[in-house]
């Protein structure tokens, strides 16, 4: 939407109203006012429909703001949005709930006179949510005073509670207030508010006891029986399911997809705890016994009188009621005559009907009394002693039409006609201040004046309330009919009353022979007498009302007093405005029915029968001036003098405008979109200008940045090149000295190596990795890996224990031995596996050598290691095997240079595992050592051909005889394919060492059966004999 900004005196930009009007074709008038055909109803709904389709739910009709309700959430109900409209004139803005909020608040500031908003409209047309969006606007915005937040707090939680109380399921809306509400909201001298009341009337207590099809009964009793725990339940007689209680089923509806009835009871009881309730119990309880007076049965006894059948649940009614059970089964079941207030001794007893209707009678006085009792309570926590003023919001239905009216619509209609016939008194005297303030005459406007209808209904005498009353009060049979006669009899010759006989023969067949018709200021509507009188009635007998005022509960003893037993209260009150706010989904159906009964059109039409715009002299001259050379680009002159220049150089007729004192007046809507294009064809000029301006600055900057951003994108594609250049000019020149050519390569390659090994030092003494470092950082490397292992060595022997440390002592002569020998690390470990007793005598010696394993002749590294009374192998610090010198039968070796060399030892020692085949590249050194020490020399045996060794082997004797054989040829897969698997056990066979054997690694013996194959790794293979 294209509107002009204006920035106001403290800097705030507001948007100005008049500049929606070049778009009016899109997005319609903000002001009904200026509609060019404003007695047309279809363009009033046009209107309304261009709007909505651009979100643009509010619209005024002077004063009046029309709302349509969307539907869905819109982002207009900010902080922010609250800021935009404080404070700023009322058509200075576009239309908002906050406008007339604003503007009702300043009035109050500065006329020092109460004020009222009355917000009406039908079931689910938003007058709930308007009301809570001007009470949030007033909490955000008013002062803060000394008990603001408590007051706050108390005053926004009452709303969930007269929701749950007063609020249920329609078939139009699923939370509809079901009563009328009127909310005073008190401010101190400082306009901060310090207090607040509530009224409410016109509860739909006919509610609690029938609803219709697709609809609930009030929020409250589902929250209870979904929401309150089982303890409660228990305690009031109550089940979780609201099928079993006869006023819940009646409209078929207990659940409702969008009302989360255990989350509301949570809300609800929140709030009553913030609001300051101490009689939860008592409440709950008088809930609960509407509950429980719904299952009440009657039927006939032994004499044909009624009686309650239902004996349970009347004592669960009692219990929660708080009175003597007999007392209350007699007043369910019979009545007191009573004449000229005179009790009667004679008691009458009910039928079937008169009980059911007085059990329901009871359940409506119960829950409306409680419900008043209830707003009374949420009063004091809400009062204010003291001098104050007030805002009040009046929440109300709107005018009901519907195919069925009874009694209730009656006095909602009511209503709504005293409210019309107010706001066009208020309108007109309005309208009338106005143009006499601004010495401009006023013409009398004629209009449909509704005082005739409100005199037909409330005229004393000889209006409907007073014939109805009679009626009620008339000696003898009375009935709707009868009563329905009396109005025929007395109002028969109205021009707005009209029945089925007083009808002629068009309109008699659309009103019933039980009806009768009002025709009122928004149309004509339908009532059927039945009920009437009963609704007019109190229908609650007066010994059911003794037994309540005897109750032991306090609520219900505030709610029924002795005084007002023969009391009658009025029906219905008179109601005051000044704001109206109407809110409606758009349906053109629906719509346009609420335009026709809410007034609107009349009071479009009493508004533009004067002039249809009028703005003050400085906001119209400073809008307009650049359209007058004369006036353009200032005035310096008076006001009203600069305006007469403009509007003759706009050559606006004598009948189009007035001047006023301090405004100028347009009649015509048609002459204001005149100006409003002229000024829009005058600002594209003036915008072209501006525009290029800005055009040609905006090209000089985009210049000078883009060329700054070019150059340092080429400074740092520069840099980027000759940092690759050094690059690989240092890579080529990597394995000279230091040179200014690899100089960059060289520390970056130093750098990243360092990097490295930062990330990857070996973290034990066992971890032998090692980064592999860059030619020119070899010797460093090695530096450092010395310097690391030394590090963790001395770590590790530091967590060594003192007996550990003894042991360690004792191995101090292998330090003599040369390297190649014997690791000196690997000495340390292999001192800490083994035990102090057998190193009494150690000798030093120590070699590295081969074992190949009995399991698949796999190759082991190990060290061989020789003492004065054994010789041990072990590997990485661990203990593999422990020969003793006395167990050693004799030591083979090759005449080749194969070093391998075979120590033999008894296979029937089980300590021993068998024969050990080690392989030494020192071999003649390690056996003449080992013969020595183990006294062994002539034990030494050289084979030429072949010597017998031992193994273990899963495998069955008849392998054994194979390999015992001398074969005369190569060795052959197919030789072994019939050995089969052995028994569970072990088993020795024995194989010949042959002296022509060559080892070669890698080469492969394989034995196999069906099942499977062995691989015998670094194992020899047979050449020959």
């Amino acid at each position: 939407m294209n509107m002009e900004e204006e920035v106001g005196g403290e800097g705030r930009a507001h948007l100005v109203m008049e500049g929606t009007l070049t778009a009016r074709d899109r997005v319609g008038v903000q002001d009904f006012v200026l509609l060019e055909n404003y007695t047309s109803e279809a363009a009033f709904i046009e209107n309304l429909r261009r709007r909505f389709k651009e979100n643009l739910i509010y619209t005024y009709i002077g004063s009046v703001l029309v709302s349509v309700n969307p539907y869905k959430e819109l982002e207009i109900y900010s902080k922010a949005h609250m800021e935009r409209y404080r404070g700023v004139s009322f058509y200075e803005i576009s239309p908002h709930i906050y406008a007339v909020s604003d503007n009702t608040y300043r009035a109050l500031r500065t006329e020092r006179k109460d004020q009222c908003i009355l917000i009406s409209g039908e079931s689910g047309a938003g007058k709930t949510e308007a009301s809570k969006k001007i009470l949030q606007y007033y909490s955000a915005t008013c002062p803060i005073s000394d008990n603001m937040s408590t007051l706050r707090d108390r005053l926004l939680q009452s709303t969930p509670v007269l929701e749950a109380f007063g609020n249920a399921k329609t078939l139009r809306n699923d939370n509809s207030s079901r009563f009328g509400k009127y909310m005073d909201v008190q401010f101190d001298f400082r306009g901060a508010p310090i207090g607040g009341h509530i009224l409410n009337y016109l509860l739909e207590n006919t509610r609690v006891v029938h609803q219709n099809h697709g609809e609930r009964n009030f929020h409250i009793f589902y929250q209870l029986l979904e929401g309150g725990d089982q303890d409660l339940l228990s305690k009031l007689g109550l089940e979780r399911n609201a099928l079993k209680y006869h006023y819940l089923v009646k409209g078929c509806c207990p659940r409702v997809s969008s009302i989360n009835d255990k989350n509301d009871w949570r809300t609800v009881t929140k709030a009553l705890a913030v609001i300051g309730f101490r009689d939860e119990e008592d409440l709950f309880n008088i809930i609960a016994s509407v509950l429980h007076l719904g299952n009440i049965q009657f039927g006939e006894g032994q004499d044909e009188q009624t009686e309650i059948t239902t004996e349970t649940q009347h004592n669960y009614l009692s219990k929660l009621l708080g009175v003597d059970g007999v007392a209350l089964k007699d007043a369910l079941t019979h009545k007191k005559l009573t004449a000229k207030g005179e009790e009667v001794s004679m008691i009458s007893p009910l039928s079937f009907e008169q009980a059911v209707a007085a059990r329901d009678a009871l359940a409506k006085a119960v829950y409306g009394r409680t419900f008043t009792w209830l707003v009374a309570q949420i009063n004091k926590s809400l009062a204010f002693k003291g001098s104050s003023s007030v805002i009040g919001l009046l929440d109300i239905y709107g005018f009901e039409v519907f195919q069925h009216n009874s009694f209730e619509q009656f006095c909602i209609n009511y209503c709504n006609e005293k409210l019309q016939q107010l706001f066009i008194e208020l309108t007109l005297k309005s309208e009338q201040e106005d143009y006499e303030a601004e010495g401009i005459s006023w013409e009398p406007v004629k209009y449909f004046d509704n005082k005739i209808i409100c005199d037909l209904v409330e005229e004393k005498h000889k209006g409907f309330i007073a014939i109805l009353d009679e009626e009620c009060l008339r000696p003898g049979e009375s009935n709707d009919i009868s009563f329905l006669e009396k109005l025929e009899d007395t109002l028969g010759g109205h021009a707005h009353f009209v029945t089925h006989k007083l009808a002629n023969g068009k309109t008699r067949k659309t009103v019933g022979r039980e009806e009768f018709r009002l025709i009122h200021y928004a149309g004509e509507v339908n009532y059927s007498v039945s009920g009437f009188l009963d609704k007019n009635n109190d229908l609650l007998y007066r010994n059911l009302k003794e037994v309540l005022c005897q109750s032991d509960s306090q609520i219900l003893r505030e709610c029924f007093q002795r005084e007002e037993v023969t009391d009658q209260k009025p029906l219905l009150c008179s109601l005051h405005q000044t704001q109206r706010c109407q809110a409606a989904r758009f349906d053109e159906a629906l719509v346009r029915h609420q335009v026709k009964y809410l007034g609107l059109m009349e009071n479009l039409r009493v508004r533009r029968a004067g002039f249809a715009y009028r703005r003050h002299y400085q906001a119209f001259l400073q809008r307009y001036k650049c359209l007058c050379p004369g006036t353009w680009p200032n005035w310096h002159g008076k006001l009203a003098d600069g305006v007469a220049t403009l509007v003759q150089h706009l050559g606006y007729k004598p009948e189009e405008y007035k001047l006023g004192k301090t405004k100028i007046f347009i009649r015509f809507p048609k002459t204001l979109f005149t100006t409003e294009d002229a000024l829009d064809a005058r600002r594209g000029y003036r915008e072209r200008s501006k525009y290029q301006r800005i055009r040609n600055a905006v090209l000089v900057i985009q210049s000078a940045w883009r060329g700054m951003k070019s150059r340092r994108r080429a400074r740092c594609r520069r840099h980027a090149a000759n940092v690759v250049r050094k690059f690989i000019k240092g890579f080529i020149y990597r394995h000279y000295e230091r040179c200014p050519e690899n100089e960059y390569f060289l520390d970056h390659q130093r750098f990243s190596f360092l990097m490295t090994l930062v990330r990857n030092m070996p973290k034990t003494v066992l971890d032998k990795s090692w980064p592999v470092p860059p030619p020119s950082l070899i010797e460093a490397s090695e530096h450092l890996r010395r310097m690391c292992m030394q590090n963790l060595m001395r770590a590790y022997c530091r967590r060594i224990q003192p007996e550990w440390k003894k042991q360690v002592e004792t191995v101090t002569y292998l330090m003599g031995t040369p390297k190649k020998h014997i690791s000196p690390f690997l000495t340390v470990c292999l001192c800490l596996c083994l035990s102090p007793s057998p190193f009494s005598s150690l000798r030093q010696y120590g070699v590295p050598v081969t074992k190949y394993d009995r399991r698949g002749y796999k190759a082991r590294p190990r060290q061989l290691l020789l003492t004065s009374s054994f010789a041990v192998l072990v590997a990485e610090a661990k203990l593999k095997q422990r020969i003793d010198y006395t167990a050693l039968r004799s030591i083979s070796v090759s005449s080749l240079s194969d070093g391998f060399m075979v120590l033999h030892v008894p296979s029937e020692d089980n300590k021993q595992k068998s024969d050990v085949v080690l392989q030494c590249d020192h071999v003649i050194e390690a056996v003449t050592k080992l013969a020595c020490m183990a006294e062994k020399i002539n034990m030494v045996n050289v084979s030429q051909e072949r010597f017998l060794f031992n193994i273990y082997w899963y495998l069955m004797e008849s392998m054994v005889s194979c390999l015992q054989t001398s074969c005369p040829g190569p060795l052959e897969e197919k030789q072994f394919q019939n050995i089969k698997y052995p028994p569970v056990g072990m088993r020795y066979f024995s194989a010949w060492f042959l002296s022509g054997v060559c080892f070669q690694k890698g080469s492969i013996l394989v034995l196999s059966d069906h099942r499977t194959r062995y691989h015998f790794n670094n194992v020899w293979q047979t050449l020959g004999n």
